[in-house]
């Protein structure tokens, strides 16, 4: 009952406010709220505000698709090192855990400091080693580039954890039996190894889609803001690291304030997270191998 009292004050009853909400001309700051229908979608799709929606869209796509497949083989890759038997092993797990404990404002932050162009440390070694100082948060490539960057790296110990605990409990016999075989460290670990941590592979991609999706907000707001603006005549209509759910945040508390129309974005949002789900649970839910 805690529970499922937690939920409805917090998801369900949010979720159903949004939609009613998407079907308003709703102003947060002048105070007028008018219902309009699904004229809000349409405008998603047509007319003038279409295109920054649909660049956003495309936007949040392609950089969820790196922080989810970047994030999941890094943490693999690190999780496997991070479970040999060596001096210090703790210590080292326990560095590569700690990064999830920061908030994502705090993660922000650091990399702001840390790629600042003028006094941050990457690009004083950059100026010593080639003497090149890159305009991180200016040019389109690299704003993105330090995004999806510092997406991962703050949700690094999230994944780590889980592939750990994944790796332990996986049991010697079929690593034994293909040395054995003879079979070769990429032949084991594709054939023998990840299938046994497809499950822990499954939870984690959805876990990571839900992330990159909801959870870089702050990440973005303290980087860059949703800029910069990319390209002209390519991908100028919004910012290149503006993301559905900033843009969620932009029209509803920005210059317009039009709650409705921001409503309507997060309605899509959520459907496109129903069917991303959807999809992982019937294709790639077919091909998980659990233990007996």
């Amino acid at each position: 009952m805690p529970t499922l009292f937690i939920l409805i004050i917090f998801l369900y009853f949010p979720a159903w406010h949004s939609i009613i909400l998407s079907l308003f001309r709703n102003n947060l700051f002048l105070g007028t709220n008018k219902f309009i229908g699904l004229e809000n979608f349409k405008n998603l799709f047509t007319g003038p505000l279409a295109p920054a929606f649909i660049q956003s869209l495309f936007q949040t796509l392609v950089i969820s698709f790196f922080i989810v497949t970047i994030g999941i083989s890094v943490s693999l890759f690190l999780a496997i090192l991070a479970n040999k038997n060596i001096a210090g092993a703790n210590i080292y797990r326990m560095l590569l855990i700690w990064p999830f404990a920061l908030s994502p404002a705090v993660a922000g932050t650091i990399f702001l400091f840390i790629f600042n162009p003028e006094v941050g440390i990457i690009n004083t070694f950059l100026d010593l080693l080639f003497s090149i100082k890159p305009r991180w948060l200016d040019s389109p490539v690299l704003a993105v580039t330090l995004v999806v960057f510092a997406a991962v790296w703050k949700n690094l110990g999230y994944n780590v954890v889980f592939y750990l605990a994944a790796l332990q409990n996986v049991p010697d016999e079929p690593l034994e039996a293909a040395d054995v075989d003879g079979a070769g460290v990429w032949s084991k670990f594709f054939h023998v190894l990840f299938p046994l941590l497809s499950p822990t592979t499954f939870f984690l991609v959805f876990t990571n889609i839900s992330y990159s999706f909801f959870e870089t907000f702050g990440l973005i707001d303290i980087l860059t803001a949703g800029g910069p603006v990319g390209p002209p005549g390519v991908l100028d209509n919004t910012g290149i690291t503006t993301t559905l759910m900033y843009k969620v945040f932009q029209d509803g508390f920005g210059g317009s304030s039009n709650m409705g129309y921001a409503a309507a974005e997060g309605v899509i949002l959520i459907i496109i997270v129903v069917i991303v789900t959807y999809l992982q649970f019937t294709y790639m839910g077919k091909r998980i191998h659990y233990q007996g």
